[in-house]
């Protein structure tokens, strides 16, 4: 539950503490933008006593989420990586761009001056690939972390990679300035917890079978580490016709900017698994409202060693960045 305290009346507040303590409860105290609350578990009877003590303002149980929800936080939150670049709160969309997997130093930083002269603002690369077959490229592992700065330093990009697994968040984390946790472990909820320690921005993938709750309830895992910078990425849920690899849930991206004040952005490369059905959905994302967009890229698609069927070339993506920026300046963005 949520406890939402007064805060003229701060000296009172230790009261409510030690109520909540006297229950068996450990109350974790937030507070942003003026507004102070305590978060713990409920027990019997204790909602209508935390009621009766003035320094109490309201007391939101049985509320699966709290901590995303605009209930909390009215405003939508913007995600500053520095230089410029912003994400969500009405910013101009932010472009994620790069390669599934990082392959080699020549691939990578092909595709990083690809995409920066294109007009993305962050470069998305996977060092440790989580795979469906085990005997598929998992990736360069720890050695492609390197790199990742390399590609930073030459190109001004701001660095998404994915961290797999608690003992690998804290290497991640100093390369990386957003953490992506994938749609596989969108509910590994130790590794959830681990990121959201990390002082860096999170960037949440919707799991591929997972609810609109589900999503939202795997950020509250971050938030409640005192993370507030969260970043949910629709990226297509499985369905039953196999013609697209997975099914673009568009309309998840307005039904989340109601319900949380998070960013939401589209991946269209994951959720289509066509590279020539990805240029229309990105498009079809941002008409949606989305705060962003994930785009695979490959200097030579055919020859990747990951997603390459979705991923677009440097010459598709530089077209489709053109195209986006039209579509944005006519939404208003």
């Amino acid at each position: 539950m949520l406890v939402l305290l007064r805060p003229e009346a701060a000296p009172e507040h230790a009261m409510v503490v030690a109520l909540l303590t006297s229950h068996g409860l450990a109350p974790r105290t937030i507070a942003r933008d003026g507004r102070v609350a305590l978060l713990a578990d409920e027990a019997p009877g204790l909602v209508e006593a935390l009621g009766h003590l003035p320094a109490v303002a309201e007391v939101r149980a049985g509320a699966s989420w709290v901590l995303a929800s605009r209930a909390w936080q009215p405003v939508a939150t913007r995600i500053a990586l520095g230089e410029g670049v912003v994400i969500g709160a009405g910013s101009p969309p932010a472009i994620i761009a790069g390669p599934c997997a990082i392959e080699t130093e020549d691939q990578l930083l092909t595709v990083a001056r690809g995409v920066a002269a294109a007009g993305a603002r962050l470069l998305r690369a996977g060092a440790f690939k989580p795979r469906t077959s085990p005997y598929a490229f998992q990736g360069l592992g720890a050695a492609a972390l390197p790199l990742l700065a390399m590609a930073r330093e030459a190109t001004g990009l701001r660095i998404v990679t994915e961290a797999l697994d608690e003992a690998g968040v804290d290497q991640v984390a100093e390369v990386a300035d957003v953490i992506q946790i994938g749609s596989r472990n969108m509910g590994n909820y130790p590794l959830l917890r681990r990121a959201g320690r990390a002082g860096r921005p999170i960037l949440l993938k919707r799991g591929m079978a997972a609810t609109i709750e589900e999503l939202l309830l795997a950020a509250e895992y971050v938030l409640a580490e005192g993370n507030p910078n969260v970043i949910l990425c629709e990226r297509g849920i499985r369905g039953f016709d196999r013609a697209t690899r997975n099914v673009l849930d568009l309309a998840a991206v307005p039904l989340l900017q109601q319900a949380t004040h998070l960013p939401v952005i589209v991946d269209p490369s994951h959720a289509t698994g066509r590279s020539e059905l990805v240029p229309a959905m990105a498009k079809a994302g941002l008409a949606a409202g989305a705060d962003g967009l994930l785009i695979e890229v490959h200097p030579d698609p055919d020859r990747a060693l990951s997603d390459g069927a979705q991923s677009l070339s440097l010459e598709v993506f530089a077209h489709l960045m053109s195209e986006l920026t039209t579509l944005s300046t006519a939404l208003g963005r």
